[in-house]
């Protein structure tokens, strides 16, 4: 193998030129020339000499990703779940009714999650499977990327991504985005591999991944396939039944709920735009801005934007993923860069102009996809000065990241431990299931105590006053208020009972049930 000039940038180029040499040609990237057959499937553009090595690195990261998680996130998060971790993993809990699931909603996190929570209720456990998944996932959805990119660009862009505290914090949460983020990553990647590689997998693993993203968020994958299938409708015709077909599994289900729960597919629509509070032309910018550092959930969204300094990377992430695609056509390598961008520009649209609130997370699939052309950037670097400075920039933000991990999950595990109080304190009271509790905050809090959950406004209305009514008559029922707050009309005459370590709730229990003979 000709050898590698000093402080060359050795990362391949995946040119439809190089990935459709003939066998025995010689692809070029920088000083590095390899021989290698087109067809071959687990063909990489590295040195031969160097692909264990780089290889590792991919690796190590999913494993350092772990490990933050195990360390800063795990322990933190192991005694209750949140509002939307109850609504998801509730729905196949044998042992609590399920949470009212809203129309916006997807079911893959609740698949995920149900072989878990069937064996044992144990929150820790939950916790420790999803930070192993999600560790694995990182590894295989970057790893797609390999042969397209380079297992040195792979590798940094996973670990950029990684190292985003939402990234970190969503990894033992049972929430969908991140799994989302994951199946977008490996979705585009297999589509250029399809594409510029012509590898005949490639066509059933990207139909996978489309599949399995739209059992996650169905919306979301359909923002994903929109521009990979425009692109296929010039470059790489062949992948469109793929993408449709994937894209149709995926849904079929949502589809099929569609048609139960709400008659059809537009009626669904409807009342999931009027949940997310009448989707349309919102510029949301300000809000994915001020909820960049926390709240987990910006709605309303009245927070300010906490710490300034710590935030100037998602300003200069644009502006870099621009960069990228400038070299990019410079190298005549647009297809393998402009993709990734245009995905996770697609992907977020409804979360940053159709919208009204935000939340972190809302933004992960777009990070990931944006995580690959900010890396190769890096790795096309060729002064050591100038690796020096990337290096400390990088550390300096990782730094950042962990400041605003360590105080988000310091503020979500004391709401966390609030619910698990007041579930107690309402045991204590001699609510045990069957039971009913509504009110603010009530479903997570009813999850944990074994009850089922009800509200009568906001945006998981379940049930009437009528319906509250008749339930408190047949099963022990509270209704929750926060500090300061007065208790619902109907439950004016209820008695009420401060729940300790709550800092103010009330539980306003319904008079007894009378007792059968």
């Amino acid at each position: 193998m000709p050898a590698t000039a000093p402080g060359r940038h050795t990362e391949p180029s995946p040119s439809p030129r190089a990935a459709t040499a003939a066998p025995g040609a010689t692809a070029r990237t920088g000083a590095t020339a390899i021989s290698h057959p087109p067809s071959s499937p687990a063909t990489t553009c590295d040195a031969p000499e160097r692909r264990p090595r780089t290889t590792l690195w991919l690796a190590l990261v999913a494993v350092v990703y772990a490990l933050v998680q195990f360390l800063l996130v795990v322990p933190a998060f192991a005694h209750a779940l949140g509002w939307d971790e109850a609504v998801y993993v509730s729905q196949y809990d044998p042992r609590v009714p399920a949470a009212f699931f809203s129309a916006p909603r997807s079911r893959g996190i609740s698949f995920l999650t149900a072989p878990f929570i069937a064996v044992t209720p144990s929150v820790p456990v939950l916790r420790i499977a999803l930070t192993l998944l999600s560790s694995a996932a990182l590894y295989a959805a970057f790893r797609v990327w390999r042969p397209v990119v380079g297992a040195r660009t792979t590798a940094l862009a996973a670990l950029l991504f990684a190292g985003l505290w939402i990234t970190q914090i969503s990894g033992p949460q049972a929430m969908p985005n991140l799994w989302v983020a994951f199946g977008s990553v490996a979705a585009t990647g297999w589509f250029l591999r399809a594409v510029i590689r012509r590898e005949p997998r490639a066509n059933r693993w990207l139909a996978g991944c489309v599949a399995v993203t739209a059992l996650f968020r169905a919306p979301d994958a359909v923002w994903l396939a929109l521009p990979l299938i425009a692109t296929a409708l010039f470059r790489g015709r062949r992948t469109l039944p793929y993408l449709v077909g994937g894209l149709a599994t995926g849904l079929a289900q949502w589809v099929a709920e569609a048609y139960i729960r709400f008659g059809s597919v537009q009626e669904r629509l409807h009342v999931s735009s009027a949940t997310e509070g009448d989707m349309g032309l919102h510029l949301n910018f300000d809000n994915a801005w001020s909820s960049l550092n926390g709240p987990l959930l910006c709605r309303p969204c009245t927070a300010t934007l906490h710490s300034p300094g710590l935030t100037l990377w998602w300003l200069a992430l644009p502006v870099l993923a621009a960069v990228a695609l400038a070299y990019a056509v410079r190298e005549h390598r647009l297809l393998a860069t402009a993709l990734p961008v245009a995905v996770a520009a697609a992907l977020a649209v409804p979360y940053l102009l159709m919208i009204d609130y935000s939340a972190p997370r809302f933004l992960l699939p777009a990070y990931a996809l944006l995580a690959l052309p900010v890396a190769s950037l890096v790795t096309r670097l060729t002064s050591r000065r100038a690796l020096v400075l990337a290096g400390l920039i990088v550390a300096a933000q990782f730094a950042s990241q962990a400041t605003v991990l360590t105080e988000v999950t310091a503020a979500t595990a004391t709401t966390n431990q609030r619910y698990r109080a007041a579930a107690d304190s309402l045991r204590t009271l001699g609510l045990r299931p069957p039971c009913l509790v509504s009110g603010p905050r009530a479903l997570p809090i009813a999850y944990d105590a074994g009850c089922a959950s009800a509200q009568i406004d906001g945006n998981n209305v379940s049930t009437t006053v009528a319906g509250i009514l008749g339930r408190a008559a047949k099963v022990p029922t509270a209704v929750l208020t926060e500090k300061g707050q007065r208790p619902p009309h109907y439950a004016r005459d209820w008695t009420p009972y401060p729940l300790h370590h709550t800092r103010g709730w009330t539980a306003w229990l319904a008079p007894a049930v009378p007792q059968g003979p």
